[in-house]
């Protein structure tokens, strides 16, 4: 366990050190993995598809605010579905115009959140997003995630249908939109996760801030299985033909993720759990102090040994 803190420590102080250099290098891989995973999906604009321009608008992305990632990715999305068809171009910028307004009114600082939902989708870990925004966020989380459900529902969505898109007639404009906006709107699927991720966060926000020993494990704990629950109930229910190996696997490895995520953000000693109590002339305090477990990293020190001299008052004796 020492080496493991040690290791943290070493984390922590690299990071603190180099912070200027390394928010723009992990912005550079969030958008440079979110666009080359968009074009993978659905690279219907071959324009778009090209690494040189991938990169150059990453490299944009890494030093300009997060936000902008966001703006990127939905442009790209929006620009790949014009190339398919004019009515899910249209549908997802209205779409995406919504979930803007929503985002920036409730939780503008969660911009990892919207990015990173679709590729945990996509990587068959989504459930670890409601978890760590459980530990790390607030209830007002649940609108980012949400977003990012909604955005990673319509992409594949769009995906799956393209060759029906692309087989109906272009001057029939009513049935393609028809056909889209029910498509989606009727996703069972993607109404039940956004629904069981809410559920799940709030959960994990209540309990974590609770005064008990061991909160964020039981929250992680208790999240999960409300998560697996609600999806699989709702499977039962709604007939989703949700991958019921799938859920519980990417639950088990999300869990894990959410436990390193505690280690690195709430790690203390319950062992060493102080109680106090005092009072003043309006109230009584009762105070339950949980120090934090840390570990100093070992210093180096370095003897310099001055060779040269001991040489010359060698040669002065022999002389």
């Amino acid at each position: 366990m020492t080496t493991l803190l040690v290791a943290k420590q070493y984390i922590i102080n690299f990071i603190n050190k180099y912070e200027v250099y390394l928010k723009p290098l992990l912005k550079l891989i969030l958008a440079l993995t979110s666009l080359m995973m968009i074009n993978a999906k659905i690279g219907y604009m071959h324009r778009l598809d090209n690494t040189a321009l991938v990169l150059i608008i990453s490299l944009m992305c890494s030093f300009m605010p997060s936000n902008f990632i966001i703006f990127a990715a939905a442009a790209f999305t929006v620009l790949h579905m014009y190339e398919l068809s004019l009515e899910c171009a249209a549908i997802a910028l209205v779409l995406f115009l919504v979930m803007f307004l929503l985002y920036f009114r409730f939780s503008p600082k969660d911009t990892l959140v919207v990015v990173l939902t679709p590729i945990c989708f996509i990587l068959k870990i989504p459930y670890v997003i409601p978890l760590t925004m459980g530990l790390l966020g607030t209830p007002a989380s649940v609108v980012s995630v949400g977003c990012g459900v909604m955005a990673s529902y319509l992409i594949s969505y769009v995906a799956d249908s393209a060759a029906t898109l692309s087989g109906m007639d272009a001057e029939d404009m009513a049935t393609k939109f028809r056909f889209v906006v029910d498509g989606f709107l009727d996703n069972k699927d993607m109404m039940l996760t956004i629904a069981a991720f809410a559920v799940t966060i709030i959960i994990v926000y209540l309990i974590r801030r609770m005064s008990v020993n061991y909160a964020w494990t039981i929250a992680i704990i208790a999240g999960a299985l409300a998560d697996v629950m609600i999806l699989l109930m709702g499977d039962l229910k709604f007939d989703t033909n949700v991958s019921i190996t799938g859920i519980i696997t990417g639950t088990i490895f999300s869990v894990l993720i959410a436990k390193i995520v505690e280690f690195f953000a709430f790690n203390v000693d319950y062992s060493r759990t102080e109680k106090v109590q005092f009072e003043d002339d309006e109230y009584y305090y009762y105070v339950k102090a949980v120090p934090k477990i840390t570990v100093a990293t070992p210093s180096k020190t370095v003897k310099r040994i001055n060779t040269s001299r001991k040489k010359y008052s060698g040669s002065q004796q022999r002389k």
